[in-house]
């Protein structure tokens, strides 16, 4: 393994970004520079610090980020804590370049939500999604993207290809809006229930 060889904090191109960590948008033109020789090249690469959390991103000479900005946004309300956990498995996945691995989560996920919502344990996939649809915890016609996530993570459970990045995002982002109809909306609107 070839050493780095980092420099002091410095003045460099300032540089636009989402932090990996805590989904904050930033801009810095303070960073940490390195140097990677391979035998016929030398590779900068370069540490940026959150202003937010404080955390280190690192970017190489391409632009490639890690941890890559987190995929979906947090939906508040979930009173299941395995819900929870899942999805936020899901999205850090992703952010770790482990599209097939988010995937996975996002169908797991649909058999948790049934269940948490009365559906008996130990059933199919598909019967995990008949049973949203039929108990109107999806709306009319969005039941095929919602079967969407449990084919494609049927296909990274069990077929030898790979998720690509942008399958997990189609994924993860059926699986948002599915959370944030069953728990984010209703939650939302009990306040104006009560008043």
């Amino acid at each position: 393994m070839n050493k780095i060889d980092w420099r002091q904090i410095g003045t460099v191109n300032s540089k636009a970004f989402d932090c990996g960590y805590c989904g904050n948008s930033l801009a810095s033109d303070k960073a940490y520079t390195g140097t990677r020789n391979d035998v016929r090249t030398i590779h900068t690469l370069y540490i940026y610090i959150c202003h937010h959390c404080h955390q280190p991103t690192f970017f190489d000479e391409f632009g490639n980020q890690t941890p890559q900005k987190t995929f979906g946004r947090v939906i508040p309300n979930i009173t299941d804590t395995s819900i929870k956990t899942l999805y936020e498995e899901a999205r850090s996945s992703y952010a770790a370049s482990a599209y097939t691995a988010s995937t996975m989560c996002c169908r797991k996920l649909l058999m948790n939500i049934a269940v948490s919502k009365g559906a008996e344990e130990n059933k199919s996939f598909q019967y995990y999604v008949d049973y949203l649809a039929e108990k109107n915890f999806i709306p009319n016609g969005t039941k095929d993207w919602v079967d969407a996530i449990r084919t494609k993570g049927n296909d990274a459970t069990h077929e030898i290809a790979l998720s690509s990045q942008e399958e997990a995002e189609e994924i993860l982002g059926f699986t948002e809006m599915l959370l944030r109809l069953i728990y984010e909306f209703p939650s939302k609107a009990l306040k104006y229930k009560k008043s």
